[in-house]
C-alpha cells in the first residue's frame, strides 16, 4: 500500500487531474490511498479561528472536515474511487484507489495532539504507519530541491512540527515529490527517502 498526500495547493494547480489520472493508472498495480490536504477550507478555518478566536480544539477538528471536504471534491473528479474513514470504514481499502476522509473518530487519537502543530502531512504519516505502508509520498507545490532531511524541511516551513517525532515513532520510506512532477511518480521505494 502507498499512501499519496495531496497538498491543499493542489485544489487550484492545473497538475491536479494529471496526479489523479497517475494514480488512477497505478493503482491497477498497488493499492493507493490518497490522503487530501485541507486547501482553502483550512484556510477558512484559520480565518475563522483568527476573526472569532476560539479554541485549537473546535480548529483542529474544523481542519479535519477541511480535509474530508476536499476528499470529497476529488472523489467526485474520480467516479470509480472509493472513500473510507478510519477506522471505522476499513472495509472499502480492498480498493485499488481509496480516499481518506477524516471525521471526528482522530479527536479519540489520544497520541495525536489538537492543535495547528499537527496538519494533514503529519496525519498522512500517522495513517501511513497505521496501515504499515510502503511509503508515504508527498506532493507539494513547490518544494525545496536537494532536502532530504525531515528537520529542514520543517525548518523551512514545508512540514509541520509534530512531523519529526511522529516520524521517529516508525520508520516509513518518505519522499516528497513536486506537483509538477506527476510523471515522474512511480511504485518504487525512493532512492533517497527523507531522513529524521
Amino acid at each position: 500500500m502507498i499512501i499519496v498526500k495531496f497538498g491543499g495547493s493542489l485544489y487550484s494547480a492545473p497538475e491536479l487531474k494529471h496526479w489523479l489520472t497517475t494514480l488512477q493508472y497505478h493503482a491497477q498495480r498497488q493499492k493507493i490511498v490518497i490522503v487530501p490536504g485541507g486547501g482553502p477550507f483550512a484556510d477558512q478555518v484559520r480565518e475563522a479561528q483568527s476573526t472569532h478566536g476560539f479554541d485549537d480544539h473546535h480548529a483542529h477538528y474544523m481542519a479535519i472536515l477541511a480535509m474530508a471536504q476536499f476528499g470529497l471534491l476529488l472523489s467526485g473528479l474520480l467516479p470509480n474511487c472509493q472513500t473510507f474513514s478510519w477506522p471505522s470504514e476499513t472495509a472499502s481499502l480492498n480498493a485499488p484507489l481509496t480516499i481518506w476522509l477524516p471525521d471526528k473518530q482522530l479527536l479519540e487519537q489520544v497520541d495525536l495532539t489538537q492543535n495547528w502543530d499537527i496538519t494533514s502531512d503529519s496525519l498522512a504519516l500517522w495513517l501511513a504507519q497505521q496501515y504499515s505502508a510502503d511509503k508515504l509520498s508527498l506532493i507539494k507545490s513547490n518544494p525545496p530541491q536537494h532536502i532530504t532531511s525531515i528537520n529542514e524541511l520543517n525548518n523551512m516551513g514545508f512540514l509541520d512540527n509534530a512531523f519529526s517525532a511522529l516520524a521517529a515513532q516508525q520508520a516509513i520510506p518518505i519522499e516528497v515529490i513536486a506537483a509538477k512532477h506527476y510523471q515522474h511518480f512511480t511504485l518504487d521505494l525512493p532512492n533517497k527517502p527523507l531522513q529524521a
